[in-house]
């Protein structure tokens, strides 16, 4: 099993009691997971398009920082309880890039094939060895715009780059990277799988753990 490192740090004193929460993401797929994960306790999911609210521009250094921008954006303009997340790809060896830049790796307008075929590149002149990274998924809660102790959850996945793509599911770098302990990409894995062992899919849970244990 790829191996996942998590940070947790959370408002536990308090229950949960939000009747609303808004998700700063217009991706189909996370509303869903979280549409059906909240519901078991009780709190409605809403989409910020839904509400008309646009995502705000990503200046924070670090994936906590746009984590937590994205959640109070939505926040503010929602007067409810909002949830974000950021995530990206990690390579020590090349400075921590993609990083931040994990989308638009190869330019503003990059598609998932230009960003693997940029980072190939950058690759190249480094030994098997230090060919490692991980993928990074920082989730931000907040009950308000001013919540002053917000749950933050951090999940690293770490992996190999290989030379060249396997698979043809997942997205992003997902055919680039081989999980540890695993013989096929994320790209190559069943996606159901995928979701239980990846960066993501361990934030999530370990979300929920926290909320139904402290709610």
């Amino acid at each position: 099993m790829g191996r996942v490192q998590s940070t947790l740090i959370s408002n536990t004193a308090s229950m949960w009691t939000e009747s609303k929460l808004i998700v700063a993401s217009s991706n189909a797929g996370k509303l869903r997971e979280f549409t059906s994960l909240f519901k078991a306790i009780g709190t409605e999911v809403i989409g910020q398009a839904s509400l008309g609210i646009e995502s705000p521009e990503e200046t924070g250094h670090t994936f906590v920082e746009n984590a937590l921008l994205k959640a109070r954006h939505a926040a503010d303009h929602s007067q409810c309880a909002a949830l974000a997340d950021d995530s990206g790809l990690v390579v020590p060896a090349l400075g921590g890039a993609p990083g931040l830049y994990s989308a638009r790796y190869a330019g503003p307008d990059a598609s998932d094939h230009d960003n693997r075929i940029a980072l190939l590149d950058a690759l190249k002149p480094l030994s098997t060895e230090s060919r490692v990274g991980y993928y990074i998924c920082a989730l931000a809660l907040l009950r308000s715009a001013a919540d002053p102790d917000p749950m933050i959850i951090v999940t690293r996945w770490w992996g190999q780059l290989l030379e060249a793509p396997r698979g043809k599911g997942g997205f992003g770098y997902d055919p680039l990277f081989q999980p540890r302990g695993l013989n096929q990409t994320a790209a190559e894995m069943d996606p159901a799988e995928k979701n239980q062992q990846s960066h993501r899919g361990r934030a999530v849970q370990a979300l929920m753990q926290s909320l139904e244990t402290h709610a």
